[in-house]
């Protein structure tokens, strides 16, 4: 299956041939985050910041095996060609906006493969992910919550991916939020 017929499916076509899948923790998403990390720095060729968001980077929770990647940019114009590099070594775009830009990676006419990625293009600072992602790390007993409430949701919405997001919502926000606080900042540009 080519990268345009996964684009003319409908949602509920896609969703049949990928639904939501939660695993135990696997220590080989840190690996696969590690080499798709050097593989993207040799592509990009770009100023930007990798880093490795998710469940799959708490390491202690069951999560979706698709590693999640931000990838922070400087500006519009940079986030236009890191998108343009992207499609033409083989990334499915899934959404964009002016600033925000989203890639998979791992999607086959058959379903999933081995390994999987989802890549966020944004601009630097618009980074929400970095926080609710240390703030998992630094509160095993929130992570265990945040767990709990996914695989409470998988089985009701396993072909449902906007619906099993949605219903995360108000919990990732929350803890955002302490984050931010918590954290003061950390992940706040300074301008020079």
């Amino acid at each position: 299956m080519t990268n345009k017929a996964l684009t003319e499916m409908s949602l509920e076509e896609l969703w049949r041939l990928f639904p939501i899948r939660l695993e135990a923790p696997n220590p080989d998403w840190r690996r696969w985050y590690e080499d798709e990390r050097l593989h993207l720095l040799e592509i990009i060729r770009e100023p930007c910041k990798i880093s490795h968001i998710g469940s799959t980077a708490v390491q202690t929770i069951w999560a979706k095996p698709t590693v999640d990647i931000l990838i922070e940019l400087e500006d519009r114009s940079a986030l236009q060609h890191v998108s343009e590099c992207l499609s033409r070594n083989g990334y499915l775009r899934m959404s964009a906006t002016d600033t925000r830009i989203v890639y998979n990676k791992g999607y086959t006419s058959k379903g999933f493969a081995e390994r999987v990625f989802h890549l966020h293009l944004r601009l630097f600072g618009d980074n929400d992910e970095l926080y609710f992602r240390d703030y998992l790390l630094a509160h095993p007993d929130i992570a265990q919550a945040y767990e709990r409430l996914k695989l409470s949701l998988w089985k009701q919405y396993e072909y449902d991916r906007d619906s099993y997001t949605e219903a995360k919502t108000d919990f990732i926000r929350r803890y955002t939020e302490l984050a931010k606080k918590e954290f003061k900042d950390k992940y706040q540009r300074v301008k020079s």
